[in-house]
């Protein structure tokens, strides 16, 4: 087993290089930048706008009310099971890695990343409603695929090259289900519980190097748990979804914002040391611009992907089962994603860590880069909790419960995700297969080490990004078209027909739907 994970962790380390170089970042950044610069920069433009669509209507009955439609699940639920893939442990064990390989600084790229990536996840969205169909089994099928396909394959010359790109973009998105969806999930919640909820006699048996019997009984446990949700299908998944998440992030705020209160006088050190460190990281991570580019700037960009998912064209495939009409609409929903996900959720974690103890005595030195002792990456954010609630280490075992509930979603909707990706390859009626493939993939997490299962997911990111953000600049002016007219419609008043869809015949049906209420 030793030598097959050496062997995995080599091939691997080549791949990485090269999704995540020059190339890959500049595609991502670089497509945030035109979709914003082409919309006017829309997410700060129209704050008030999307901000009323989003948190402003949570309790509006056309947002939150459940439907009978197959396959169909409301607004609300789409976020809720978008929000259940992308809030995981990138928002807190990723957060983590990320300033302990790169400072403090590389908070500040990851929200650069996410300011740009709400419109990447803006365009993807309004992509994905706008080319989505009905399936074989009457239900609603979009994501990059239909959009690569349908949309880059329709402009001369093109036909071919989408098509390619849509079955790549669906290979890597099972593979991706694998890697953040499955196993870097699982070795997270694997690591935490085990040493916050620790039983002996099970974890002092080593089946093999490293990987105790407590590792494979819980991988197990959380394997029986997906099995009994997602092979229900999308209404299981999101119906769960939409009770846990909001449950899961208030809590996780809350007990972020009392842990940041007690250390309140280390709070605007802290940001200094984001902002500073971002230009010039302090001396372990190396002097120079060619570290700062390859380290900070790298990991932030990274983790800020894997966490808020923006730009690898995932979150669409969800949001296109939504029963809303207006692409736009569904496209604010994408926008809120990213901010609650990096600007709320990540930046919590970063000021947990950071303000801790102090930012150079502290659970993590940001002047030295030296981790307190009997803390990890994975376990650093338990360790801050536990400076303020530490009798019985409370702290650590709600980062713990925290990070299963975090984690736990995540699986649930990268289901989802894998399972639409194998739809478009071998048919609707066939997604069952996935879904037991994706299910017994969740033990391996807990036999990994961390680093190999967070680089793998990596590496399935990189690759799955690529021809998803090819299509999204391909179609960006047809993403700024759609948002012309919504805007013309709603905000000018103008007397014109909406664009609801590429298809004649769906656009009818949604427009004699629109009527209809």
């Amino acid at each position: 087993m030793d030598k097959f994970l050496q062997a995995v962790e080599s091939v691997n380390g080549e791949i990485n290089s090269v999704v995540w170089g020059a190339f890959g970042l500049l595609l991502l950044v670089g497509t945030g930048i035109i979709v914003t610069v082409l919309t006017k920069f829309f997410q700060v433009s129209h704050v008030g706008l999307w901000f009323k669509h989003t948190l402003g209507s949570m309790f509006k009955k056309d947002v939150i009310k459940h439907t009978k439609e197959k396959g169909v699940i409301s607004p609300f639920q789409a976020l809720c099971t978008a929000l259940a893939a992308t809030v995981g442990t990138g928002n807190i064990a990723g957060v983590a890695a990320a300033i302990c390989v790169g400072g403090a600084g590389s908070v500040f790229w990851m929200w650069v990343a996410a300011f740009f990536g709400m419109m990447t996840n803006y365009a993807e969205n309004v992509l994905g409603i706008f080319f989505r169909r009905k399936n074989e089994n009457g239900e609603w099928a979009g994501g990059a695929m239909y959009y690569l396909a349908d949309g880059l394959g329709k402009k001369t010359g093109m036909k071919y090259v989408g098509k390619g790109l849509a079955i790549l973009f669906c290979i890597f998105a099972m593979l991706a289900s694998f890697g953040i969806g499955s196993m870097g999930q699982v070795n997270k919640i694997v690591t935490n519980v085990a040493q916050a909820f620790d039983v002996s006699a099970l974890s002092s048996v080593e089946v093999f190097s490293g990987v105790s019997l407590y590792n494979i009984i819980l991988g197990a446990v959380i394997m029986v748990l997906t099995a009994l949700i997602t092979l229900g299908g999308l209404k299981r998944i999101a119906s769960v979804a939409e009770k846990i998440v909001p449950f899961m992030v208030v809590l996780f705020v809350l007990g972020s914002v009392t842990i940041i209160g007690v250390n309140y006088a280390n709070v605007f050190p802290a940001f200094k040391a984001i902002f500073v460190n971002a230009f010039k990281p302090e001396a372990f991570v190396g002097g120079g611009i060619g570290v700062v580019i390859s380290k900070v700037v790298t990991q932030g960009f990274k983790r800020g992907v894997f966490s808020n998912e923006a730009g690898l064209g995932s979150s669409v495939m969800v949001h296109s089962n939504s029963n809303v009409k207006e692409p736009v609409k569904q496209g604010m929903w994408g926008i809120f994603e990213v901010f609650a996900d990096t600007m709320i959720v990540c930046t919590m974690t970063a000021l947990v860590i950071l303000t801790a103890g102090g930012l150079n005595g502290g659970v993590f030195n940001a002047v030295t880069g030296e981790i307190a002792a009997g803390y990890t990456d994975a376990t650093l954010v338990g360790g801050a909790f536990n400076t303020v609630f530490s009798w019985g280490n409370i702290g650590e075992k709600f980062i713990a419960v925290t990070m299963f509930l975090f984690a736990f979603t995540t699986i649930l909707g990268w289901s989802h995700y894998g399972s639409k990706a194998w739809e478009y390859l071998f048919g609707a009626k066939t997604t069952f297969i996935f879904r037991i493939i994706h299910v017994i993939t969740v033990v391996f997490g807990a036999v990994l080490t961390s680093s190999l299962a967070w680089d793998i997911s990596d590496t399935f990111n990189g690759l799955m990004m690529i021809p998803n953000l090819i299509g999204v600049l391909a179609l960006s002016p047809l993403v700024v078209k759609i948002t012309n007219n919504y805007l013309r419609r709603t905000k000018k008043g103008e007397n014109i027909d909406p664009m609801y869809n590429f298809d004649p015949e769906i656009q009818a049906q949604e427009a004699a739907r629109e009527t209809e209420e």
